[in-house]
This record gives structure tokens, C-alpha cells and sequence, in this order.
């Protein structure tokens, strides 16, 4: 057997020692690569959650923008009892079964002229909850049917917003009064035969409707 030589056991723990610092380096750097990626990863998650969340932030604005320039009622315009040269019926609203708690002490009347310009509507009701919203609706049917039936339409089957459909939005005063006008440029001859007024935050509560008396 051959002696090992100094030398020679100095060789192997240089080499031995290299390895070692080969192997160091190398898993530092596998760990440095996982530490960015990792990093990476966080970055773009956090973005898409940032970009989601925006994206859901922007829906109703939209929304509300689709409404703007909709005509829903003025409550200083000139009165359809006050249209000249135009054609005007009339109607006193009648209370309903499906009107909510508190409201038994509401009445009014309803007017819709038809003139040059189109038509105009003017709702005026008391015994409403003062600072409460409400809408009004011109109906195709006559307020002994279903409480005045589906909403009159001037093209049947189309938009469910004006100017397709007639629309009052208004808020009672501190004494429980409401009262707006609307104006529409195309003529609704017979078919829209009477209004319902509604609570704005219960439309399936009708309140009160009233037939106009053509």
C-alpha cells in the first residue's frame, strides 16, 4: 500500500474546500432566484386585486351616468292644467290595496294635456311622508285593472326609461305635499289612461292611481 505524501493531503482538502464554496454559491443563488420570484409573484397579484377593485368601483357611475338627461319631472314648469292651445283631462287619485303602512290620508290630481309641444304631465298629492321620494307612472290601463296594469309606452316592447315611458320623480314637502310636471314631445292620444304614484323605495307598492277622464 502507498503512503500518502503531505502534499498530496494538502491537494485534497483544497479541493474539497472549493467544492464547498461552489456548493454555498450555488445555493445562494437558487435562493436569491426564489426570493424574486416570490416577490414577483406578490407584485402581480396585488395588481390584478388592485385593477379588479377598481374595475367594480367604476360600475355604478356608469350606471348613473345612463341616467343623466332623462326628463323626470320639473317642479317649476307650467302646469298641464296651464299648457295653451292644448287638450287637457283630468283625474282625482284613488287610494289602492297594495299601498304600504300610513298612507290612507293620501289624495290628489292628476293632469295630462296634449298640445303642440307633445304631452305634459303634472301630478300634485298630499298626505305623503314629508322629505319621502316618490314616483309617478302613466299607465296603460285603467286604475279598476290590475291598479292601472304595465306602464304606457309610446313604441310597446322598447325601453322601460324616458322617453319611452313617462316618468315623475318628486319629494314631499315638509307637510307631506308633492307636486312636478314632465314634458314629453310626442302625444299619448287615449292610450295612456291613467297615473299611479309609487314610494320610490317600494315600486311594488302602488299607492294611489287616478283615471283620466278622456
Amino acid at each position: 500500500m502507498r503512503p500518502v505524501t503531505s502534499g498530496e493531503d494538502g491537494d485534497g482538502d483544497a479541493r474539497s474546500r472549493r467544492s464547498r464554496t461552489r456548493l454555498a454559491a450555488c445555493c445562494a443563488g437558487l435562493t436569491a432566484a426564489a426570493l424574486l420570484l416570490s416577490g414577483c409573484g406578490g407584485d402581480s397579484s396585488d395588481s390584478a386585486s388592485a385593477n379588479a377593485a377598481a374595475a367594480d368601483s367604476s360600475a355604478p357611475s356608469a350606471g348613473m351616468d345612463d341616467m343623466e338627461g332623462m326628463a323626470m319631472g320639473d317642479p317649476s314648469a307650467t302646469p298641464a292644467d296651464k299648457i295653451p292651445g292644448a287638450e287637457v283631462v283630468k283625474g282625482a287619485f284613488e287610494l289602492l290595496d297594495t299601498r304600504p303602512p300610513g298612507m290612507d290620508d293620501v289624495q290628489g290630481t292628476a293632469w295630462l294635456a296634449q298640445g303642440p309641444k307633445g304631452t305634459t304631465v303634472t301630478v300634485s298629492v298630499t298626505g305623503l311622508k314629508p322629505g319621502e321620494k316618490y314616483m309617478s307612472h302613466l299607465h296603460g290601463q285603467p286604475c279598476a285593472t290590475k291598479g292601472g296594469g304595465e306602464h304606457f309606452q309610446f313604441d310597446k316592447g322598447g325601453a322601460t326609461t324616458p322617453p319611452n315611458e313617462v316618468h315623475l320623480m318628486f319629494t314631499a314637502d315638509k307637510s307631506g305635499k308633492g307636486m312636478t310636471t314632465v314634458n314629453n314631445d310626442r302625444k299619448t292620444g287615449k292610450d295612456a289612461v291613467a297615473v299611479v304614484v309609487h314610494p320610490m323605495e317600494a315600486m311594488d307598492n302602488r299607492i294611489a292611481c287616478a283615471d283620466f277622464d278622456f
